[in-house]
């Protein structure tokens, strides 16, 4: 059984992974919070305590407004910790699969979906230094994957962690009766976090790149918020149409051809609320 060290173990990702895949990985947690102020040499010492064959690095600072405001936390975190790791795995002889963003995109005029060969200039500080991190974390380890992952959510169950996002974040503006905006200009992918969990073993042994992962969407965001509405029973659906543009659609058929596994937007989300009830 392949020995994995998972950082970020408590976190919205990485807790799913320990919950889903102890069956098939022999899992080993990072220290909570062990590379929030660790220095290149911890970060040496955890995996060379850990002795993995892999590596699942969840661990970052994902909220783009805060990486906005904090561009030197969003640098160690997404960049420098990255590049720490990757040189540890390499030094220790293990795989590192580590999550990118499709924030990578952003700033792309459409239509998409777009694949891991587009030209990009992200737009905001989290799609920059993710995109800085693939680079780097490739240079000093080629057989890295990094995976660029979609929006994600998941709903309540099981005492796993959980944060605002689509569903949750539907339910509660019907609650308070309020409106989200979405736009008819702005297509991206959502993906059902614990689908992205499932597809993680493969993706150890795929070779070292970058890899678009996670659902396909062909709606725009305001359709897309209407189909989770229709499928929560959300009527009336508390949406209302915008028309700024961003695209962040990504083409997943590298990852497809070896074997991932992803149901499309709408889809992932029928196959949610199905296996883990209307709640």
């Amino acid at each position: 059984m392949k020995r994995v060290l998972v950082t970020g173990a408590g976190g919205f990702v990485g807790a799913r992974i320990m919950a889903q895949l102890g069956g098939r990985l022999e899992l080993v947690a990072a220290p909570a919070g062990a590379l929030r102020t660790a220095g290149e040499r911890e970060v040496e010492r955890l995996v060379k305590t850990a002795a993995p064959d892999a590596i699942l690095h969840t661990a970052a600072i994902s909220d783009t407004g805060y990486c906005q405001q904090h561009p030197e936390e969003s640098f160690r975190a997404n960049v420098l910790v990255p590049v720490w790791l990757a040189r540890a795995a390499r030094r220790a002889g293990a795989k590192l699969a580590a999550f990118s963003s499709d924030q990578v995109y952003a700033g792309l005029e459409g239509p998409g979906p777009f694949d891991e060969t587009t030209p990009l200039r992200p737009a905001n500080v989290y799609g920059r230094h993710k995109r800085e991190a693939e680079l780097r974390v490739l240079e000093e380890l080629d057989t890295a994957v990094l995976l660029r992952a979609t929006w994600m959510y998941d709903l309540p169950g099981g005492g796993l962690p959980i944060r605002g996002n689509l569903p949750l974040n539907l339910r509660a503006a019907a609650a308070e009766g309020t409106k989200l905006a979405f736009s008819t200009q702005d297509v991206r992918g959502v993906t059902w976090v614990r689908q992205a969990v499932e597809n993680l073993p493969a993706a150890l042994d795929w070779p070292g790149g970058v890899y678009n992962f996670g659902s396909e969407n062909s709606r725009d965001m305001y359709a897309t918020a209407l189909e989770f509405c229709r499928l929560l029973g959300l009527d009336p659906p508390p949406v209302e149409a915008a028309d700024w543009a961003r695209c962040l659609a990504m083409d997943g058929g590298r990852a497809r051809r070896l074997g991932a596994a992803f149901d499309d937007t709408a889809a992932g989300f029928a196959r949610c609320l199905a296996a883990l009830g209307p709640q």
